[in-house]
């Protein structure tokens, strides 16, 4: 299952994202996925908690948001939505077309709870 290796590889960011942020415990991560990305949201969800587990994000919520695929024609040259198994171009129906998005996996929102104050000494 190489969602789990797809987590790790997105949790390497948030936890950046983190140390930018003072060590903020992260509450949402949120994900863009394209149909054609090769990532299952179903088994990403699986593979999740896994990843996190004892990490600044270990109590985190994984929100997947999918995308539609959209291809640009070289025949008419117009930008339609098209079907994983079906690339042609919804306006004039040809086949020459290519992918413009629907293919990406986007890390899209990390909200982040600001990390409790420390205590000074006082001497």
């Amino acid at each position: 299952m190489h969602e789990l290796s797809i987590c790790y590889a997105l949790l390497e960011q948030v936890e950046l994202i983190s140390r930018e942020h003072d060590g903020a415990l992260v509450r949402r991560i949120v994900v863009t996925l394209g149909p054609l990305s090769g990532v299952e949201p179903v088994l990403l969800a699986r593979a999740y908690p896994l990843a996190v587990a004892g990490t600044v994000a270990a109590d985190a919520e994984l929100v997947t948001e999918t995308t539609d695929i959209v291809v640009h024609c070289d025949k008419c040259d117009t930008r339609t939505t098209a079907t994983p198994n079906r690339l042609l171009c919804g306006e004039c129906g040809d086949f020459r077309t290519r992918v413009v998005s629907g293919d990406e996996m986007i890390l899209r929102q990390v909200e982040l709870e600001a990390p409790p104050l420390r205590q000074q000494r006082v001497n």
